[in-house]
């Protein structure tokens, strides 16, 4: 049974990896969210993929660059670009399961909120070596000419202080409760065990 919409934090997964489990998901019909796109990261040293990079860019038309290759300078994009490399995008098919996807730098709202999962399989701890080199998707960008990488790291650290007052809150909230449980628990005697079995 699919979910309405599996949001993922792309924070510390390698780019490859996480691209090809989105991709079969989206073909199986379930719908994703790939949040923190630029915190994705990349196996080999930074100055390597750059060299790699610009080679890229270097492909183009002749006569016209502005009919294409067109070249993706958000990570966002950059990881779109993965993912629909890895489906048959020209057919209904394969453009359906692409309209699946939605990708984003940074944590947008309304995803501040939403529960947000892992892939275990494209977890770069656990798939890299520890001593191998490694860049992150957003500084790659960066270098290569997107210019939004301040602006998100900026909203980013507003998000981060919102979030960890409001689960401060929430420990403290859950913190009262079971004070105020263990004051009166003397006192239910025979209503305990109903209570307990009712769920509280």
């Amino acid at each position: 049974m699919f979910k309405k919409e599996v949001v993922v934090d792309g924070r510390g997964h390698l780019l490859g990896r996480l691209a090809s489990v989105v991709a079969k998901q989206l073909l199986e019909g379930q719908p994703v969210t790939v949040v923190r796109c630029d915190e994705i990261n990349i196996s080999g040293h930074l100055a390597n993929n750059r060299i790699k990079f610009m080679k890229y860019l270097r492909k183009r038309m002749n006569t016209n660059p502005k009919r294409g290759p067109y070249h993706y300078r958000a990570p966002s994009m950059i990881f779109f670009k993965a993912v629909r490399g890895m489906v048959p995008r020209k057919s209904p098919h394969g453009q359906a399961a692409l309209a699946r996807l939605k990708v984003f730098d940074g944590v947008p709202h309304p995803y501040d909120t939403k529960k947000k999962m892992v892939v275990p399989q494209a977890l770069r701890v656990l798939k890299m070596n520890p001593s191998s080199q490694y860049c992150v998707l957003g500084d790659l960008a960066s270098s290569v000419g997107w210019k939004h990488q301040a602006l998100v790291a900026r909203l980013e650290a507003k998000r981060k202080v919102k979030a960890g007052t409001w689960h401060q809150a929430k420990l403290d909230k859950a913190k009262a409760k079971e004070q105020a449980f263990n004051k009166v628990k003397g006192t239910l005697g025979a209503h305990l065990k109903t209570i307990h079995d009712s769920g509280y």
